[in-house]
């Protein structure tokens, strides 16, 4: 089997990946397709909308997010992704998780990407990383145990992006040093995951030079901001339920599309 390449889902225009939330917490729409029938029709709505392919997670990782057991998250995922290739078998699925044995089981099930917040950090998802040929989402964060450091998103103290790029740098370099293929990953500078607004701000304003920083193409950035803390208080309404956020996550990829950046990550697409 070859080895994922994200050229031919991005070439022609952006590709949005639609966001699947099988959890009863999650911060954005918490309990809402937990059950299989409705993740389905929520999955083919986002196909409606322009997704080119599907993210499921079914453990959150929002501020204060209590671990799942490796068994309860596969519980809520097996189902689901057993629907979706009957479903729609035609579009690409990953899977968001941290844990090696429920994304043996995504790949053993059908999925073509894995979607791993913690960077590939573990032994058995960087296993899986280096002997599969799946496409590969990583993302810069800061942890805390078993959960992520999450400091006060309001703090004052001015922040620039420099620790969270050097973070990302080492992110790449972990997975080169794999002898992993650049064209089988994404880039995830993880918007919140540790970071402070002024830093998230200062790293977005650095979006212009972040590849040249980084040795790594605009395209191959997945951008996830979507109904994130950031884009309501970027815009001035710091207290805006994530639902009603929508259009102010659109009009911030839209100014990275600007820039050249193709990958978003997304609850609503339009």
């Amino acid at each position: 089997m070859s080895a994922f390449d994200w050229g031919p889902l991005i070439q022609g225009g952006p590709l949005f990946i639609g966001i699947l939330n099988l959890t009863p917490d999650s911060f954005s729409d918490g309990g809402r397709y937990c059950a299989t029938d409705a993740a389905v029709r929520q999955a083919l709505g986002l196909v409606a909308q322009g997704a080119g392919l599907l993210d499921l997670g079914a453990e959150s990782t929002r501020p204060g997010a209590t671990p799942v057991p490796e068994a309860e998250e596969w519980r809520r995922l097996g189902p689901v992704l057993e629907a979706l290739v009957r479903h729609l078998p035609e579009v690409p699925l990953s899977l968001d998780t941290r844990h090696g044995e429920v994304a043996q089981r995504g790949l053993d099930s059908g999925v073509a990407v894995l979607n791993d917040v913690t960077g590939f950090a573990s032994a058995g998802m960087l296993a899986l990383a280096r002997q599969s040929s799946c496409g590969l989402i990583a993302m810069r964060s800061r942890r805390k145990g078993e959960g992520f450091l999450m400091p006060p998103y309001g703090e004052p103290a001015p922040k620039t992006h420099q620790a969270a790029t050097l973070e990302l740098e080492a992110l790449r370099e972990h997975l080169q040093s794999q002898g992993i293929q650049d064209a089988r990953i994404l880039l995830d500078p993880g918007f919140g995951f540790g970071t402070t607004y002024l830093e998230d701000l200062a790293l977005w304003q650095a979006l212009p030079e972040l590849p040249a920083l980084l040795g790594w193409p605009r395209d191959r950035f997945c951008l996830g901001i979507s109904r994130k803390r950031f884009v309501a208080m970027r815009a001035g309404t710091p207290d805006l339920p994530p639902t009603e956020r929508d259009p102010h996550t659109a009009l911030a990829q839209a100014e990275a599309m600007e820039l050249g950046y193709r990958v978003f990550r997304t609850h609503a697409i339009g």
